[in-house]
This record gives C-alpha cells, sequence and structure tokens, in this order.
C-alpha cells in the first residue's frame, strides 16, 4: 500500500508532490528546504541556521507519519558551497547522534539561488 501523507505542522509543498511517501515500511521525506514553519516562507541565514531549520522540519515530517530520526536509514544533503560540509555536519549530528544513517553529500545549483542546503531521507518504520 502506498500512502501519500502531509503531516500537520509541516511546511506546505511548493510543487506537485507529497511531504512524505510511506511504502510498506518505508518513508521518503522529499527534499526539504529552510522553510519556517510559522509562515511558510523561505528563512535564510548561516548554513548551521538553515540546516537546523531543515533537520527540525524533516523530524515533524517523520513524527507524523509515526517515526523518528532514529528510524532514518539513508540522507542525501546537497549544499550550495561545499565549503560548508563541516559546519552542516555538526549540526546533523546534534539530530542524529549515535544513529548514524548511510549518507550522500554533494554540492549543486538550486533553482532557489538563496538556498544553502536542501535535505531528503528515507527512513525504515515496519
Amino acid at each position: 500500500m502506498i500512502e501519500r501523507m502531509t503531516p500537520p505542522g509541516v511546511p506546505v509543498p511548493r510543487g506537485p508532490y507529497s511531504p512524505a511517501v510511506k511504502a510498506g515500511g518505508f518513508i521518503y521525506v522529499s527534499g526539504q528546504g529552510p522553510i519556517d514553519v510559522e509562515t511558510n516562507e523561505f528563512t535564510y541565514g548561516t548554513i548551521e541556521h538553515e540546516v537546523t531549520v531543515v533537520l527540525a522540519n524533516i523530524q515533524r515530517i517523520l513524527e507524523g507519519c509515526g517515526a523518528s530520526m532514529q528510524d532514518v536509514i539513508k540522507v542525501n544533503v546537497y549544499l550550495r558551497d561545499g565549503g560548508d560540509f563541516q559546519a552542516m555536519n555538526g549540526v546533523y549530528n546534534q539530530f542524529f547522534g549515535q544513529a548514524k544513517p548511510a549518507r550522500t553529500t554533494v554540492e549543486c545549483k538550486f533553482a532557489n539561488p538563496r538556498m544553502k542546503v536542501e535535505i531528503d531521507c528515507v527512513a525504515y518504520k515496519p
């Protein structure tokens, strides 16, 4: 069974996609940018600020799907500037701690040139 999920209290999608899709025991979380859930607008700042906002939103989405950050098995991190890797990693570690999912990190160009980071993930919660 496939279930397209838009949990309450998460950023409203800006396009034709679901914040999360549950399929079997897997939860696929769409790429999240630094969106303030109160205003549903982008919130720009340091890489630490943006990663905190993005991971907090992912955490809300997962919780709305009955999962947690500890259930994440794969993460993709997209950085505008590869030089932000260490700072991103520091915030990332605060959210995942001992749960160390598989991860890919790439430097890329975003459609929104002010964004510094976008993150998506896959969790497993049978």
